[in-house]
């Protein structure tokens, strides 16, 4: 399936959130034309400018519609799923490759499995910062996906894992 966008449209981009693509234009890289979008991340203000037929290659993706908000709650809420018990550096791997692919299931397990930790125990500094990222991630995606302020979302998912 190929995703297009047009300027004003959201679009959630690997390891840095939902964005807002600001234009579309075409530039001139050796001698070769390529249009390119143009994304504004709007966690942090980054501009990210992708070759339009690269869009799917990246893992650029629409934001998740609304009937797939509660798959990413029910994700979150899972309590069967056996914890992880590779060491640090094989879940540490292993969450980043989750991370990356975008996928907001995928990150929401990750966000899950950092969460079950910290209720265990202190989190290093890569956990936290693991954490940090994927539940910046799934807050941000989730607030635009529903239409409301991120602390909604953020009271939502600290209500999951403190019950």
């Amino acid at each position: 399936m190929v995703v297009t966008f047009e300027v004003g449209d959201k679009a959630y981009v690997p390891n840095h959130g939902v964005g807002i693509v600001k234009e579309i234009k075409s530039v001139d890289l050796g001698g070769q034309e390529y249009r390119m979008y143009v994304i504004k991340i709007l966690d942090n203000g980054l501009t990210y400018s992708v070759p339009v037929d690269g869009v799917g290659a990246n893992g650029i993706r629409e934001v998740i519609p609304m009937s797939a908000v509660e798959k990413v709650y029910e994700v979150l809420r899972d309590k069967d799923t056996p914890a992880d018990k590779q060491t640090w550096n094989r879940r540490y791997r292993e969450y980043m490759n989750k991370i990356k692919t975008g996928d907001p299931l995928e990150v929401a397990a990750v966000l899950r499995e950092l969460a079950r930790l910290k209720a265990e125990k202190t989190l290093s500094f890569g956990e936290r910062k693991m954490y940090d990222q994927a539940h910046s991630l799934i807050v941000q995606e989730l607030a635009v996906a529903k239409d409301v302020d991120e602390q909604i979302i953020k009271d939502e998912i600290e209500a999951i894992f403190t019950t």
